[in-house]
């Protein structure tokens, strides 16, 4: 079930002090932002937290557990751990919380390639030779 739209703007006043926070709804839920990077999803008024292989274990000690999908009768799960029930009320559980899902959702970034020198050269060279075309 989609969040709720008074779900939604709770969330963006509660994750605003990390940056600039943006809800973009998505497959019957949320996807939250901040700085344009997806850090945490939501569903049914819950928060799922982005995890990766060094955040992980953290969230799974907490008794935390990923969400779940199920697509073509089969269940999966995602990259996302629900968000500990203290994050609501303890800044410094949700400064932490969130720094890692921050943290999971940087490493996941991926670089933007550049363009080697040895591309732009011949790039270059082609622009500069004349058309034989009649």
């Amino acid at each position: 079930m989609s969040p709720s739209v008074n779900f939604l703007d709770y969330i963006k006043d509660l994750f605003s002090p990390f940056g600039e926070i943006s809800v973009r709804k998505m497959f019957g839920g949320a996807g939250i932002y901040c700085d344009g990077a997806i850090f945490a999803i939501s569903a049914d008024d819950d928060i799922w937290f982005k995890v990766d292989d060094v955040t992980r274990a953290e969230f799974e000690a907490a008794g935390l557990h990923p969400f779940e999908v199920e697509m073509n009768g089969k269940t999966g799960t995602m990259s996302y751990y629900n968000a500990p029930e203290e994050i609501y009320d303890d800044n410094d559980a949700l400064r932490h919380w969130t720094s890692l899902a921050l943290a999971a959702s940087a490493r996941a970034k991926k670089p933007v390639k550049k363009k080697t020198a040895k591309k732009k050269a011949a790039k270059k060279a082609a622009s500069k030779r004349p058309n034989r075309n009649p």
